[in-house]
């Protein structure tokens, strides 16, 4: 298969947490800008997403515009807590880097690139994204569910119940097949197989355009 390697490019979510239950909204503080790598010869780069991460009763409407993050799960990932996620592509693959802020201390994550956008609940961003398809549905095969294969972004959370993880992997996104959104899961990420690639629940999902 030839892979397409595309210029350096940039991209860079960042919102905090915020609540919309039974249609009211309260916002959540703004967060603080997280660092870039250096500069480096590059389109210019998306600009930061800044918005509230909410929650959703699954009989709501989910409507992408103002709203690129939602949390499932608001005991484990709260209300106020905070998300960034930052790529950059180019001949030498691509790496995502993964920072949280608030969730629940000394505390393991799973989380993953998936093939679809955030919705009203978990299951509306897809399965993962995988840059040689596993040809079955689920996979958890862990010749195609692996870290090489997908972007995994397990982290521990510290005391603070703050957290950081990268991945990079040796490809870069097809032209007409991207990523759209980074999801939290319950637990790590499994390995076996039979298990591979499952993390438990779906806990908070941010879009990110790759």
């Amino acid at each position: 298969m030839t892979v397409r390697r595309p210029s350096v490019h940039r991209i860079a979510v960042l919102v905090p947490l915020a609540a919309v239950l039974l249609g009211a909204g309260v916002a959540g503080p703004a967060s603080a800008s997280v660092p870039t790598a250096p500069a480096a010869p590059a389109a210019p780069a998306a600009p930061a997403q800044d918005g509230p991460y909410r929650s959703y009763q699954v009989s709501s409407t989910f409507s992408a515009d103002g709203r690129p993050a939602v949390t499932y799960d608001p005991a484990r990932v709260p209300v106020g807590a905070g998300v960034s996620v930052a790529a950059q592509s180019g001949d030498n693959g691509t790496t995502t880097t993964l920072q949280v802020r608030g969730l629940l201390p000394n505390t393991a994550y799973g989380a993953h690139a998936h093939v679809g956008a955030c919705g009203a609940t978990g299951e509306a961003a897809g399965p993962h994204f995988q840059f040689r398809p596993d040809p079955v549905r689920p996979s958890v095969d862990p010749a195609f569910a692996n870290p090489q294969n997908e972007i995994w972004l397990d982290l521990t959370t510290d005391a603070e119940g703050a957290g950081r993880a990268q991945s990079t992997v040796a490809w870069v996104f097809p032209a007409d097949r991207r990523a759209k959104s980074v999801v939290l899961h319950d637990m790590a990420t499994m390995t076996a197989p039979g298990k591979a690639g499952t993390a438990g629940g779906r806990s908070a999902c941010v879009d990110v355009k790759f």
